[in-house]
């Protein structure tokens, strides 16, 4: 009988089981999953082996036969299930029972290849091949995110470090610049404060003037309280004195010198006529006082003897002054034969003057000049002494002490100091001024210097003698007899009157006049009439002469006595 054929008879080339797939690990994706991919293998080469001779009915026309092994491959089974092996011959075919050794095949479904399969664990290695792979020493199950060491990161901390404490500084700087603002602005304000506080108790605030005018007058007309020294410069070398007051009018906050011509008509202790120098040169120092202050009215209390050495000194104690000067000034030792020279002093503005130059255009005086000029300069030596003497009334005792001289016992070193001081300040803040005394040819006092400097400057009135105090008579010739002033002052003197010479009338006048402005000075009015041998008729009430109790006013109905 025919052998049958098996058209299925062979191996089915769609069959997995001939198709073995297999995955090669590539790497790690980001998240450190491992990346697959699939390795392309040669089919397996099949043979079909003869039909064995003598076959009987016993063929199945759908065995397959004998398979040939299945070669090995050093590849993964991602199912990690082998190839089964074959083992012997296989045994006698059964038509309708599984063949044992045919084996049992186990299909595999084709699977598509893939760039990740996050189910799969990495393939065990052994630790050469991971060597020669330079695979990480660390499974994929043990994967986690490794910090590797950066030898930058120290560098980034300190740079963050560094930031931060900048930022830190800066506020920290931001903060103490606020502090110094504020405390600049506080500082600003108390300075600002106190000034204003400093020039309204000064009186020297703006805008305040009007508002105090009225109690400025109120002080001006009032009693003013003055305080009055005598300085006498005595030039040792050329000879001659110069007299000045210097006045502190503590009420009006003042300061002023008056300068005194040698030809001021005083009386001595005896009642006699003389003059200002002659008076210094005579009397000295306490008697040249009292004249003075019966002659002005004022009350002087002591008296300072600068002799040029010692004005020499006290220049250059307060380190030289600065002055306009008015003329060019000589040296002295070109008078003893030297080759002149240049001046000593030039004029000018502003000039620097040392001790010795400042002596030397204190005492000036050129050729056919007046002694008023003279007496200018040495006022303008005395404002820039004072200048730059120190306002503090220590300094200037330590000044004053070390001038090294003999003071006048009214006037002591420490009152001396004390005094320079405050004239000092006034001086310094522009509160200092210089006046002439002016005085006629006969050494007499005018109207105009009754009014605008005994009056104003020195007070005129302010010294209100006691009730022992001798009553001044201010006699005026009014009389066109220049002798008949002699004759009324010893009149008055005889009957113990104080005589106080007011010049001569600038026309002849026909009566007397007895003038008296106080009302407490009335009776003292009427007994000057009658000494002088006048009419109690010609006393009334009225302006009297600055410097004196009682006026009269010589007319030509007054004969002396003849």
């Amino acid at each position: 009988m025919n052998d049958r054929y098996d058209g299925y008879s062979g191996s089915y080339s769609g069959d997995a089981s001939n198709t073995s797939d297999q995955y090669e690990l590539v790497g790690y994706d980001e998240y450190g999953q491992p990346v697959y991919r699939q390795v392309s293998q040669q089919p397996a080469q099949y043979e079909y082996p003869q039909a064995p001779q003598g076959q009987g009915y016993g063929y199945d026309p759908y065995a397959t036969g004998q398979q040939p092994p299945v070669p090995s491959y050093d590849t993964y089974d991602p199912y990690g299930a082998g190839a089964p092996a074959q083992q012997g011959p296989p045994p006698s075919y059964d038509p309708y029972g599984a063949g044992a050794g045919t084996g049992q095949q186990q299909r595999v479904e084709e699977q598509t290849a893939t760039a990740h399969i996050p189910a799969q664990a990495a393939p065990r290695t052994e630790p050469a091949a991971r060597e020669r792979d330079g695979a990480p020493e660390y499974r994929t199950e043990q994967f986690s995110f490794v910090e590797e060491p950066d030898e930058n990161s120290e560098d980034v901390i300190d740079w963050l470090k560094f930031t931060e404490s900048r930022t830190e500084r800066r506020e920290e700087a931001r903060r103490r610049g606020r502090s110094r603002v504020v405390a600049l602005v506080v500082v600003l304000v108390l300075c600002v404060t106190g000034g204003v506080g400093y020039l309204w108790y000064a009186g020297k605030l703006p805008g305040f003037g009007a508002a105090d005018s009225g109690k400025g007058a109120a002080d001006t007309a009032g009693p003013q309280n003055r305080d009055v020294i005598v300085v006498h410069l005595h030039n040792t070398k050329g000879g001659g004195t110069s007299t000045a007051l210097l006045v502190n009018n503590t009420t009006t906050k003042q300061g002023t010198t008056v300068l005194l011509p040698n030809s001021l008509a005083l009386t001595d202790d005896e009642g006699s006529a003389t003059t200002l120098g002659k008076s210094v040169d005579g009397d000295g120092s306490s008697g040249t006082r009292d004249a003075i202050d019966t002659v002005l009215g004022t009350d002087v209390e002591g008296t300072w003897r600068l002799d040029t050495p010692y004005l020499n000194n006290l220049v250059e104690l307060v380190g030289n002054i600065d002055i306009d000067t008015n003329a060019d000034v000589p040296d002295p030792a070109a008078k003893s034969g030297k080759k002149a020279t240049s001046p000593l002093v030039k004029k000018g503005k502003q000039q620097t003057l040392s001790g010795p130059m400042a002596v030397a255009y204190a005492t000036y005086r050129a050729p056919g000049e007046s002694e008023t000029a003279q007496l200018m300069r040495f006022g303008q030596v005395m404002q820039g002494v004072l200048r730059k003497l120190s306002s503090d009334p220590h300094a200037a005792t330590v000044t004053v002490q070390s001038l090294a001289q003999i003071l006048d016992p009214s006037l002591g070193e420490k009152d001396l100091g004390a005094f320079l001081a405050k004239l000092a300040d006034r001086a310094k803040g522009g509160d200092y001024k210089t006046a002439l005394l002016p005085v006629q040819q006969d050494g007499t006092l005018s109207e105009q210097a009754t009014d605008s400097v005994v009056k104003d400057v020195l007070g005129g009135t302010v010294k209100n003698p006691g009730k022992d105090a001798s009553v001044r008579v201010g006699i005026k010739n009014a009389t066109g007899v220049k002798a008949r002033t002699e004759k009324a002052r010893v009149t008055l003197v005889n009957g113990g009157y104080t005589f106080v010479d007011a010049g001569t009338g600038s026309a002849p006048q026909a009566a007397s006049q007895v003038t008296y402005q106080d009302a407490d000075r009335k009776q003292d009015a009427v007994e000057v009439a009658k000494t002088l041998g006048l009419p109690t008729s010609a006393v009334r009430k009225g302006k009297t002469v600055a410097n004196a109790d009682v006026s009269v006013v010589l007319g030509q109905n007054y004969t002396g006595g003849q």
